[in-house]
């Protein structure tokens, strides 16, 4: 296992965050573990779709699989990833749309 410097741990969360559907997956995992067919009902995207981005969020750490017979479960790497997740949606952030266009039409800067 690597261990990651704190840069590239905000880095690869940063990343993680960037995309909605990795987003969602984070903040439902935050509330306890769950399961892939769950989660991509939840979201409401394939199953392929939603393997893909689990496997991302397991290469960069913030998620786990544990084995259960046939399925895995999953949950998020370290319960500090679920407090952080709260303290960032309890951000209010003021947006210049002059500076990020992006934001005026709800997509990610």
């Amino acid at each position: 296992m690597q261990t990651v410097t704190r840069s590239d741990a905000l880095s690869r969360f940063g990343c993680a965050l960037s995309d909605p559907t990795r987003a969602e997956i984070l903040l439902i995992l935050r509330d306890g573990p769950g399961y892939p067919s769950e989660l991509a009902d939840k979201i409401g995207v394939s199953r392929q779709i939603l393997s893909n981005h689990l496997a991302c969020l397991r290469g960069c750490g913030l998620v786990t699989a544990q084995p259960e017979g046939r399925r895995n479960r999953y949950e998020l790497a370290d319960e500090r990833i679920a407090h952080a997740l709260d303290d960032l949606v309890g951000l209010v952030l003021e947006v210049d749309p002059a500076c990020c266009p992006a934001a005026a039409d709800d997509a990610c800067c």
